[in-house]
């Protein structure tokens, strides 16, 4: 299973990044299966970078705020006005209830008739087991001002689990238990960003990650007015193991269980 960073920046946007976007790719049966997790705003100029949007097969979406949905918008068009013609099939889109409301409110109502076409909307549950392909997806709910959801995502052994967006809570340990690799947010600072229920800090990030006894940690969603430094040592205040900041086209191959040794991680 492969992670390729698409977008990292935290709540819109930056002049490196776009927001939250990440690309999953996994071999079976003769061809290449390919999930994103979030489509946030700018994601899908760069995804176009590591990937065709139309060989996706899902997007999952973790909560629904812009930076975490909004070029589903720009997907729709892809998919419904190409010249080579619009899309086959549906799209699976998975995310909260309401998603396929709130990309209609986003785009315009004169997508209502077409969106069912372009996407196949199915909610996320808390708890719930979604599989695509190879990969094996759970979902819990996390601490967020919105429905927010984590993501835990298993392919041959391997493991990516993915915070979404969240303040410490323990569906979180839960869903990084024993993770290759914790993905997780740290929008906050220790000292400056005082308000709890929203996001993490690198400190509090990197706690989880010890809690959960996670093999590695990739910081991202750190907004253009956090120093991404700061967040990493923050993290390393609290957990042992490898800690880095996400940057676009950062990938990961992650390998089964039974050759792993060590991280497992290149």
């Amino acid at each position: 299973m492969r992670l390729t960073i698409v977008g990292c920046s935290g709540s819109f946007p930056g002049p490196d990044s776009p927001a939250s976007s990440y690309l999953l790719e996994a071999e079976e049966d003769g061809r290449t299966w390919r999930v994103v997790v979030d489509l946030g705003s700018g994601a899908l100029g760069s995804l176009q970078r590591f990937a065709d949007p139309s060989t996706l097969d899902a997007v999952l979406i973790s909560h629904l705020h812009p930076d975490h949905f909004i070029d589903l918008c720009g997907l729709y068009v892809s998919r419904r006005y190409h010249p080579r013609g619009a899309a086959a099939a549906p799209l699976p889109v998975y995310g909260p209830a309401g998603t396929d409301r709130r990309v209609l409110a986003a785009y315009g109502p004169d997508a209502e008739a077409d969106l069912p076409s372009v996407y196949d909307v199915r909610e996320f549950t808390d708890g719930g087991v979604v599989r695509i392909g190879p990969f094996t997806v759970t979902t819990r709910t996390v601490n967020h001002p919105v429905p927010a959801f984590g993501m835990r995502i298993e392919h041959d052994g391997a493991v990516v689990a993915y915070s979404g967006d969240t303040d410490s809570c323990a569906n979180l340990i839960e869903l990084a238990r024993g993770a290759d690799l914790f993905l997780s947010e740290a929008s906050f600072i220790e000292g400056r960003d005082e308000a709890r229920g929203v996001h993490l800090t690198g400190r509090r990030a990197g706690e989880a990650a010890t809690e959960a006894g996670a093999r590695r940690v990739v910081l991202t969603h750190i907004p253009v007015w956090t120093d991404a430094d700061t967040v990493v040592r923050e993290a390393r205040s609290a957990y042992v193991g490898p800690v880095e900041a996400a940057r676009v086209g950062g990938s990961y191959l992650l390998e089964r269980v039974a050759v792993r040794q060590g991280s497992g991680v290149q």
